[in-house]
């Protein structure tokens, strides 16, 4: 099974059949959760004094707010797919979403074996070796968050006891920490990298201005995707005026 380069064709092994049935399994427990969760969110709304109107709107939101993070998955599996095979890629990228962290330990795990990704050396046996590097690292991701996540629903049932209002600012700030890092880790990369997280954010803005101004909270709904979309275009063109080159 060594080609004339050295290297072993692992991509039949990639996409055998056993693992595309496991990654349709995995991504059909995710759809499955998914329907869930929104079934149980129609049938609680009205207890959370939110009205059908409210959940659907919740629901536009979400939807647009994901497809700016999706795209950015879908676009880095597409590069994947021939150095991992499309079974491993759909469950680990598609599912965990990090193409970083995934790749980052598919070397790690390769590195031990002295090889490389992507050359003569990433024989059949490296694969496995990253793969099964690749499901231990989410592995571990999934443990954390079924054993901390009681933890932490019992802290928050406490302080909502002691301070509701404190409850309603935690999550926020969380979510805003959170992206506001993302964000911050991107600007010292390159001029367009900060071309376009201004030009997105001055977007984002008009659009929340322009919705709270006229009333139209569909702006709200699809401020994010549209502020994504003039960021791209901005950064593109700021690319090709010469502002630097983005980082792989």
């Amino acid at each position: 099974m060594v080609t004339a380069s050295g290297s072993a064709d692992y991509i039949g092994l990639a996409n055998a059949p056993i693992l595309w049935i496991l990654a349709l399994a995995v991504m059909g427990v995710v759809v499955v959760q998914s329907l869930i969760y929104m079934s149980a969110v129609k049938k609680n709304a009205e207890s959370a004094g939110m009205s059908r109107q409210e959940v659907r709107s919740a629901f536009r939101a979400g939807g647009v707010a994901a497809i700016g993070p999706s795209l950015s998955v879908v676009l880095v599996a597409i590069a994947l797919l021939p150095l991992f095979g499309t079974p491993p890629v759909i469950v680990r990228v598609g599912l965990i979403g990090s193409a970083a962290t995934e790749v980052a330990s598919a070397s790690l795990a390769a590195g031990t074996m002295g090889a490389n990704l992507g050359d003569e050396t990433f024989t059949r046996g490296v694969f496995i070796v990253a793969l099964m590097a690749m499901s231990l690292s989410g592995a571990g991701w999934m443990i954390s968050t079924l054993i901390l996540t009681p933890i932490f629903k019992r802290s928050s049932n406490r302080l909502e006891k002691v301070n509701p209002a404190l409850m309603s600012i935690i999550p926020g700030a969380a979510l805003l920490a959170a992206f506001a890092a993302l964000t911050f880790r991107e600007l010292p990369k390159s001029p367009t990298h900060v071309v376009a997280v201004v030009v997105s954010a001055v977007a984002m803005s008009i659009c929340l201005f322009l919705a709270r101004t006229f009333k139209q909270n569909w702006l709200k709904e699809w401020g994010l995707g549209i502020s994504l979309l003039i960021g791209l275009v901005a950064a593109y063109f700021a690319h090709y005026a010469g502002l630097g080159q983005p980082e792989a």
